[in-house]
């Protein structure tokens, strides 16, 4: 088996695994619903806004001031770009003794929570998330700085990353 390749895959690609010790750890993307829901969000908020910028100044002080409606399109235009750019960061990876979660366009951010440190671990759903079938799991530790979460998974990837992640933490405290 080649270094850095996954050791369990299934049909939808690589599952979480524990990797060999000095392997690069596999990393898992998020699914494609985060961007899905995060793009109309941009749309109806800056929608709105473009609507109330344009449209009351353009009936009220006339069609030139309708120009105001630009400003919001275009920063809707760029925040679809950054958008992906963003939902494209974002990977975590599941390794023997510890969970990696990296993520940032210009400045990167790798967290590493290893599994004894974890104190709770929750997987939350708003009703936005709810709707687009979306489930976070959020990360606590002795240290509230090292907290993290993992947005946009599928529910059953959340509960399943929950329920490891709880097995690996209890596993691996009982030492202290």
């Amino acid at each position: 088996m080649e270094t850095g390749s996954p050791q369990n895959t299934g049909p939808d690609g690589p599952q979480g695994t524990i990797e060999d010790v000095g392997t690069e750890p596999v990393w898992i993307a998020l699914p494609p619903g985060l961007l899905k829901m995060r793009r109309l969000l941009l749309v109806v908020w800056l929608g709105l806004i473009a609507l109330a910028a344009g449209l009351l100044p353009g009936l009220l002080a006339g069609p030139a001031w309708a120009a105001f409606a630009l400003p919001p399109l275009a920063l809707m235009a760029w925040g679809w770009v950054m958008t992906e750019r963003n939902w494209r960061s974002w990977r975590y990876a599941e390794r023997a003794d510890d969970l990696l979660i990296s993520r940032g366009v210009l400045w990167r951010e790798e967290t590493v929570v290893p599994y004894g440190r974890m104190q709770l671990v929750e997987v939350t759903s708003g009703p936005v998330e709810r709707h687009f079938g979306l489930a976070s799991v959020q990360l606590h530790t002795a240290a509230a700085a090292t907290d993290a979460t993992i947005p946009g998974l599928d529910p059953a990837e959340a509960e399943r990353l929950r329920d490891r992640l709880t097995e690996l933490g209890e596993a691996r405290s009982a030492g202290l």
